[in-house]
């Protein structure tokens, strides 16, 4: 849901500083600038959609931004297609993830605090159309082979519940890349890999990246190519536990850092399975009439081998090094190609942008926070999305610590600077409260492990700090900060805050369940609670009717295998 704009002079400025960010910079914000057509054209069949979604890439951790890991087949696809510069996800797993699936951010879903964990009682609502629900009511088939991390509670919360034909993959955040077993703690551990709603002991022992890559393959080998497809492709790498075959990791033998050593292999594994697909889609016939779309979840974690330099910050911060991603389109549809895009772009955009090129554009585009930014992408039509607001988490003060010089004096009276929130406004971009780690952190080449290149060089203006103000098409790294010197920006930037709190929805952040331990139910990650019949206010047919042809009813992995799961 998009917050209504600011009155009088603020309108004004709003305008002024949201221009800065399209592609053509100058030209009038009107709605008539920015209103963009139905890309499709009449009697074309709609394009086969490939979404590959990478767990925890750098921004640096790609070839054409001057990476040591190689990544020639990611090379030649982004610069063949539309490289996207201004591109921007979520800090963390669960939050990209429920946005690109969405369109909405997550002060709109209640999942605007942290990830969703493994024995946590909590998913998508499913009062929320996905964006594979859309497109299978469009006339699509949905295949997911990857990684899910959008809770699995209840049946119903599984990606085959979800608008996905068919699933391979994990529901989890993480878990090891050749048995698939997955620790919440130490105390809870169980496998996770699932085939459908059953899970596939028989497919444990292949690595992760290989075992999806062929799953691909034989969805487009076997899917009838007259009927449009949309396959949202997770891979599990490169997160951690940092694991790879020995011929990738031969590769990188002279790389001291074992930690960049691993995590370079894995990355080497993503873009060789990238070009396999690619390749699959070519044999197949897919291709002339395709839409490949390449994004990471996330920023890299340095700790982890991930390197984000010269951003600043990493995974789980708001810092640029957090969420501005490495991404691309590529696709013989676009009608620039070998381009750089500027516009400035979000995960949540994919989920309009994809319904419109599917010939389905959202009906109450208002209710989105996504933009269809086809035009921008395709054509360098001015952007019209001019600001983005990255998150409001309620969750982050905790009750009692209430500082009221963080509203009165740090917050102009506006905005509670304590509550952690980044919002970014055409060039300008604002955060407050603990926005997470603001260290730059060098490129990792250097024997040893961490402990060598951590103290290089540190962040300076965090102590004692809630809000910080950057010009970030001037300083991209974050080095100036410009909140003393440009207090009537602060003021707007906060108010706009503000004004988004007013549409959020409470956050739910319930605490972890014991009962969804593994082994209570056959050693494996799986609902455990029972499926909520939910029916209308007269008693017929499911309130959220547009999941129930897609809706299957009973768990079937708790039968299988589960002694306590009642359902």
């Amino acid at each position: 849901m998009r917050a209504p704009w600011l009155p009088g002079l603020t309108v004004f400025c709003m305008a002024v500083l949201s221009c800065l960010s399209c592609v053509s910079m100058g030209l009038p914000n009107t709605a008539e600038d920015t209103a963009y057509k139905n890309t499709s054209d009449k009697g074309r069949v709609p394009p086969h959609i490939i979404f590959v979604m990478v767990d925890d890439q750098g921004y640096s951790d790609v070839g054409y931004h001057g990476s040591d890991i190689h990544t020639p087949v990611l090379d030649q696809l982004a610069a063949e297609g539309v490289k996207l510069e201004n591109y921007y996800v979520q800090p963390i797993c669960s939050p990209s993830r429920s946005q690109l699936m969405t369109g909405r951010y997550q002060i709109h879903t209640g999942l605007q605090h942290s990830i969703i964990r493994s024995r946590q009682p909590l998913c998508l609502p499913p009062d929320t159309p996905t964006l594979p629900e859309r497109l299978w009511q469009a006339g699509y088939s949905t295949h997911m082979v990857g990684k899910w991390h959008l809770g699995f509670c209840r049946p119903e919360c599984l990606p085959t519940a979800r608008g996905f034909q068919s699933f391979l993959g994990s529901l989890t955040g993480s878990g090891d890349h050749f048995s698939f077993q997955s620790c919440d703690g130490a105390e809870a551990c169980g496998f996770d890999l699932h085939d459908g709603e059953r899970p596939a002991w028989e497919l444990s022992g292949n690595y992760s990246t290989r075992l999806y890559t062929e799953r691909v393959k034989k969805i487009l080998r076997t899917h009838d190519r007259r009927k449009p497809l949309f396959l949202y492709v997770a891979l599990q790498a490169a997160h951690t536990p940092l694991q790879a075959p020995a011929h990738l990791l031969q590769r990188y033998h002279s790389l001291g850092n074992r930690l960049r050593r691993h995590y370079a292999a894995m990355l080497s594994g993503v873009d060789e399975a990238v070009g396999e697909m690619v390749e699959e889609m070519r044999d197949q016939g897919y291709y002339a009439n395709s839409v490949l779309i390449y994004s990471s979840d996330n920023g890299g974690q340095p700790l982890s081998g991930g390197c984000n330099w010269p951003l600043r910050g990493g995974k789980g911060s708001y810092w640029e090094g957090g969420v501005r991603a490495v991404g691309f389109v590529h696709s013989p549809l676009l009608e620039r190609k070998r381009e750089v895009s500027r516009a400035l772009i979000h995960v949540s955009d994919w989920y309009p942008t994809l319904l419109a090129l599917a010939g389905s554009p959202e009906a109450e585009p208002r209710r989105l926070d996504g933009y269809d930014v086809w035009g921008a992408i395709s054509k360098g039509l001015p952007c019209p999305r001019t600001e983005i607001l990255f998150n409001i988490d309620p969750v982050s003060r905790r009750p009692g610590e209430v500082d009221h010089r963080l509203l009165a004096v740090n917050g102009f009276g506006i905005w509670d600077t304590g509550v952690r929130a980044a919002i970014r406004v055409g060039e300008w971009k604002l955060l407050t409260g603990n926005v997470g780690d603001g260290d730059w952190v060098p490129p990792q080449i250097l024997p040893g492990g961490p402990q060598h290149w951590q103290g290089m060089e540190k962040r300076q203006d965090q102590r004692g700090k809630s809000v910080w103000l950057f010009n970030i098409t001037a300083d991209p790294y974050e080095r100036s900060d410009l909140a003393e010197a440009r207090p009537e920006v602060v003021k707007l930037l906060l108010s706009r805050i503000a004004e988004y709190n007013q549409t959020a929805i409470p956050a739910r952040n319930p605490p972890d369940d014991p009962m969804a331990d593994p082994q209570l139910h056959g050693g494996v990650w799986t609902p455990w609670l029972a499926e909520k019949e939910e029916e209308s206010e007269d008693g017929g047919e499911p309130a959220d009717g547009h999941n129930k042809k897609v809706r299957f009813k009973s768990c079937k992995v708790c039968k299988l295998r589960g002694s306590l799961c009642h359902l």
